[in-house]
């Protein structure tokens, strides 16, 4: 590779000054850095080098200035430490750096009747060139809100009804996981499943309830009535402390991991055994799952797979505004099996083993 001498050290590196070190042309210096098609390997490599060696940077602005962009994405995300909505924002975090995209963040706070649409509103101010909503939930009791955005929109999970010039939508996969939950349950012979809700505003939430209520139904069995929590431990801890005095319940399906693990504790202490008495399914396998005791059997959340389909259709829909959708890709259900489940007291079939993985 050709070595480029006598370039200023005080200003910063060009395009041109790559494309000297690497032996090419500055076109192919512009078609590689932005991840154009038609390069070979080894051209590639030596530009992505000579880049590494002279710090040199795609200059965003003058791009902008040029295309009519500005190379960056808006998030609306509620603003929560929830484990589901903050690993999904950590996964579009890690999936906008490669796609060469600036992130703007704006967080919404639950019960602001101007939510969603005022930070839709402040990114579309600022420029950005698609929008991506993170785990909405119902701000307006059902009704559409009053959002019109001329960029693109990515929805991560179910998305609340609103107008954009294209709308795609990822992680839609929450009705199919209540329903492996419940089944899994079924499976073991329960009579029936009783389901510790999330908040019904959150979309999330109203999926899973449904998922649960036709897996019941489509296997003719009874609904119990519907225990309701905020997603927190000690909601689900005082459900616990409800179903631990109805003899009949043995097997339970939480619409998170934090409550299904205060659920769990409430039964502990009320002197009912897991699973021998109540078998416990949460939902996201949060990491302190496997430890808690005993191990929690829940279904895992594809937050970094969900991130990465929906922002590559969401980029592609930027760049490519004529051009028709990519397919969203339709995740796996991954239940893992651990040792909170077990057949109901009454039957003798010994549990399955301790930790395994089902994926559908």
């Amino acid at each position: 590779m050709a070595r480029l001498t006598g370039r200023s050290t005080g200003t910063a590196p060009r395009s041109l000054d790559v494309a000297q070190l690497a032996g090419v042309s500055q076109k192919t210096v512009s078609r590689v850095m932005n991840g154009e098609q038609y390069v070979s390997d080894d051209v590639r490599r030596r530009v992505l080098e000579a880049a590494e060696e002279l710090g040199y940077r795609l200059n965003h602005a003058a791009r902008a200035l040029a295309s009519g962009r500005t190379r960056s994405i808006g998030v609306v995300t509620l603003g929560t430490a929830l484990y589901g909505p903050a690993s999904l924002l950590m996964g579009v975090e890690r999936t906008v750096r490669d796609t060469g995209y600036a992130l703007r963040v704006v967080n919404t706070l639950e019960g602001d009747p101007s939510g969603v649409a005022g930070a839709v509103d402040s990114l579309l101010d600022q420029g950005v060139d698609g929008i991506v909503i993170s785990e909405p939930i119902d701000e307006v009791n059902g009704a559409e809100l009053s959002v019109r955005a001329d960029v693109p929109v990515l929805v991560l999970g179910a998305p609340p009804p609103f107008a954009a010039s294209r709308v795609v939508t990822a992680g839609l996969v929450s009705h199919r996981q209540a329903r492996a939950a419940t089944e899994h349950l079924l499976g073991l012979g329960h009579p029936t499943v009783h389901h510790l809700a999330g908040p019904r505003r959150w979309f999330a939430a109203r999926d899973r309830l449904e998922g649960w209520r036709a897996t019941l139904a489509a296997h003719g069995r009874r609904e119990p009535p519907v225990i309701t929590g905020d997603w927190s431990a000690a909601s689900g801890y005082a459900a616990g402390r409800r179903l631990a005095a109805d003899d009949s319940v043995t097997a339970v399906f939480a619409a998170n991991d934090d409550m299904a693990i205060g659920l769990i504790r409430a039964l502990l202490e009320a002197g009912r055994r897991i699973p021998e008495d109540i078998s416990v399914v949460g939902l996201d396998d949060v990491p302190v799952a496997a430890y808690v005791s005993p191990p929690l059997t829940t279904v895992r959340q594809p937050f970094e797979a969900t991130a990465q389909d929906g922002l590559k259709r969401l980029v592609h829909a930027i760049e490519n505004p004529d051009a028709d959708p990519i397919p969203e890709e339709d995740p796996p259900v991954d239940l893992v099996v651990r040792a909170s489940t077990a057949p109901p007291p009454y039957r003798k079939t010994p549990p399955p083993p301790q930790s395994r993985r089902i994926t559908a």
